[in-house]
């Protein structure tokens, strides 16, 4: 059981009364700090879990693209391969356009 320190109130009718003073918090705030750090306790466990999971979303994400984006590729480079086969074929000005990056880029305009 906690001490109560004690000390002399002067009070307004001049008489000293005697009154208990408790420097530490008291129970009910103890309790009530006790309850609000569990409950962030909580929050940030949950918190935590729901950025585990979106950290997995994420990775399956870019792993789909990655996948996307090699197949383009390869689409792309056999498209490429069939206009470079086909003389009289008619050219996609986007495919050409990307296999010359080095010619296009060496002239100023």
């Amino acid at each position: 059981m906690e001490k109560a320190k004690w000390m002399m109130d002067g009070g307004d009718d001049g008489k000293g009364s005697v009154v208990a003073t408790n420097p530490k918090p008291s129970l009910r705030l103890k309790t009530e700090m006790e309850r609000l750090n569990s409950k962030l306790y909580m929050e940030n466990c949950l918190i935590m879990q729901e950025n585990e999971k979106l950290r997995k979303k994420a990775q399956l994400l870019n792993q789909e693209n990655q996948a996307l984006l090699s197949q383009l590729k390869q689409r792309l480079t056999m498209g490429d391969q069939n206009v470079n086969n086909t003389p009289n074929s008619f050219t996609d000005l986007n495919l050409s356009g990307t296999t010359n990056h080095a010619s296009s880029s060496s002239r100023k305009p």
